[in-house]
């Protein structure tokens, strides 16, 4: 016999060999039906995984976090063993999981080409092969075998990924017909998938290298009922709507040319109006805490970021370097703002009484990212980050990032953003030569991190592997009106970049100390931040940031004289207005003004000039609010403002 620990604390025995799948049966007919997968002593695992030994065991249904992963993988083999079907001669990249679905990478075979209109016919097949209830089936193998394998099905992609692994670690899962190079977990079977919906056709370069051969990329979503994907496919169109790109061309706040460049947005003067008081907004609220601002160059010597080891990390995704007549001399466009402020700090002898010194900018960096990953402002190749450093004593580290932390829930407070999680990112203990730094200096940053999450009372999730390459970080992910998860606000603590770059203080006992460096960005960047903003409210903005409060719109021709001059008033109280003065009916004017979410709409006729008002519609919810006069709407305007706390 052996025990089995559960979350709660409880403990049950069962016999030795027992499986994840068996104790949820003993447990509940109904909870072994919706069982997916278990963790057992830390490990995700396949609910048919013999227990041999005392375990802590935690089970996993759809809606774990890990649950949905083990369902999804499980997916992109089924959507491998459907291509397999009709395409012969197809061949396997990889098939991950991601964040919402699953894809898989794949060369279809010379001159064949699979298209979104393929789609359809590769869905039928994959709920054919589900309907099977195929038993997905786990083995350990040895290189030399799997080797073998995969050489003989010509899987050259499988047999590269197998040349770097080590013996003794290769597992291989079979379903039907179908066998796949995997770690797994996986589903018990086929039939667990229900729903299936493949949702795009991409490309994507092997192993992300541009000069790999570019595959097929078929990006899916599966479900254990109908219901789901039926929810999840109404969500899709709500998301259609929403879609910054959509809705930012039709506010005009930013466009792209492609004589400017790919990824490199251009903001017209509303999407300025809009960036500039977001600007203004974090730029008060750092100045309550002590926040000095400063600028720094777009470009940098390129010994500034092999000194910072951005180079090492970001050299082959940033723009060539730039020459001048000067032999060995070259610049970079700058990859990030840190290097710079450690420049900053470095400019004058530094003493404890300055600490800590918070030094802010909102700095625009550049990374070259591949054509096929840009999307509107999601990703692009140019973005200004609300970039600041914090210079401090190791005793000021703690306060410092709580005081941040503050800032952070200031910000989502003030624009909506009530749902949220808190992401503690690590460092992969299986891959430390993906970061700089010493052992003993990670080791008191992520300590640092995980003390302060524990002193605020938060649930944070720790996460291994999604570390910055110098230090570990705090993420918050925040769920828009639909749902879904976005990375917003970070917190990165930094013993390293002070030691390369030999930053010192003189201490209270008048000797040398290093500084630790706190980096932080609430918004992330403001490109990213603006499109996650755009589709959480579809473009309608809370008052005080709206690029518009108010269009006045004249009943016809003969009141535009009387609407300027409205206008001129309005914007004296630094209400910002503006007018639509063409020669349409009111009725088109109104729904017109109505799709740009112009907050309030001001209607002047004959009425309103006899009785110098206007008549106020407010967007969306209130309709009509009657004449007003135009110190009292003014007056209306100030107080919404104040009500959502920004003044």
């Amino acid at each position: 016999m052996i025990k089995i620990t559960f979350p709660d604390g409880s403990v049950r025995e069962y016999n030795k060999g027992v499986t994840a799948m068996q104790i949820a049966e003993n447990i509940s007919p109904a909870l072994a039906r919706e069982t997916l997968a278990a963790n057992i002593n830390g490990e995700t695992c396949d609910l048919l995984r013999p227990i041999e030994q005392n375990s802590t065991v935690q089970l996993y249904k759809w809606d774990d976090a890990e649950g949905k992963n083990t369902f999804w993988h499980s997916s992109a083999h089924l959507l491998a063993e459907a291509l397999k079907i009709l395409y012969p001669d197809v061949k396997f990249g990889i098939g991950p999981a991601i964040e919402i679905g699953f894809y898989y990478d794949v060369d279809p075979g010379k001159n064949v080409t699979i298209k979104d209109s393929d789609l359809i016919a590769i869905e039928k097949e994959m709920q054919k092969l589900a309907s099977n209830k195929s038993p997905i089936k786990r083995a350990n193998i040895s290189k030399k075998d799997a080797l073998d394998l995969f050489g003989k099905q010509n899987e050259t992609y499988k047999t590269e990924l197998i040349s770097e692994l080590s013996d003794g670690t290769i597992t291989i899962y079979t379903q039907g017909d179908f066998t796949d190079l995997c770690r797994g977990p996986h589903l018990p079977d086929t039939s667990y998938i229900k729903a299936i919906k493949l949702t795009a056709v991409a490309g994507a370069y092997w192993r992300g290298d541009i000069n790999r051969p570019q595959l097929t990329r078929i990006y899916g979503i599966t479900f254990p009922k109908k219901k789901l994907l039926d929810d999840y496919l109404s969500l899709l169109e709500e998301a259609k709507k929403r879609d910054h790109r959509k809705i930012g061309k039709e506010m005009e706040l930013f466009t792209f040319s492609q004589n400017v460049g790919q990824g490199l947005p251009l903001w017209l003067p509303k999407g300025t109006q809009l960036r500039l008081k977001l600007e203004e907004f974090l730029k008060k609220i750092q100045l309550q805490y002590d926040y000095q601002q400063v600028i720094t160059p777009h470009i940098g010597n390129k010994n500034l970021y092999v000194t910072s080891g951005h180079y090492a990390k970001y050299g082959k995704d940033s723009f060539r370097p730039i020459t001048t007549p000067e032999e060995g001399e070259e610049f970079l466009l700058k990859p990030m703002n840190c290097p710079h402020h450690c420049e900053i700090y470095k400019a004058f002898p530094r003493s404890y009484k300055e600490l800590p010194l918070r030094l802010a900018e909102f700095g625009t960096v550049y990374r070259y990212e591949q054509s096929g990953e840009l999307h509107g402002l999601t990703r692009v190749r140019g973005f200004t980050q609300d970039d600041a450093h914090i210079f401090c004593t190791q005793e000021q580290v703690k306060d410092e990032f709580i005081k941040v932390m503050d800032i952070i829930n200031i910000i989502f407070k003030s624009l909506n953003f009530n749902e949220f999680e808190v992401q503690i990112s690590l460092r992969d203990p299986e891959n430390k030569e993906k970061y700089i730094g010493s052992e003993e200096n990670w080791n008191a940053a992520e300590k640092a991190i995980i003390e302060v999450c524990e002193e605020k009372n938060i649930k944070a999730k720790t996460v291994l592997g999604e570390a910055a390459f110098y230090g570990p970080k705090l993420d918050f992910m925040v769920k828009d009106a639909l749902g879904r998860r976005w990375q917003l606000g970070t917190i990165q603590v930094d013993y390293n970049l002070p030691e390369r770059f030999e930053l010192e203080y003189v201490g209270a006992d008048n000797r040398k100390h290093r500084p630790v460096m706190i980096h932080r960005a609430p918004f992330g960047s403001m490109e990213r931040f603006v499109a996650v903003l755009i589709e959480h409210t579809a473009g309608k903005f809370p008052l005080w940031l709206a690029p518009d409060q108010a269009v006045m719109i004249p009943v016809s021709e003969k009141f535009n004289d009387y609407a300027y001059k409205i206008a001129k008033e309005l914007k004296q109280q630094d209400v910002r207005v503006v007018i639509d003065d063409r020669n349409e009916k009111i009725g088109r004017k109104i729904r017109d003004n109505e799709l740009k979410k112009i907050p309030y709409l001001l209607i002047v006729g004959e009425k309103e000039i006899e009785t110098n008002q206007v008549a106020v519609r407010e967007q969306g919810k209130g309709g009509d609010k009657g004449s007003m006069k135009i110190a009292d709407f003014a007056e209306l305007l100030k107080k919404e403002v104040k009500k959502q706390s920004i003044s």
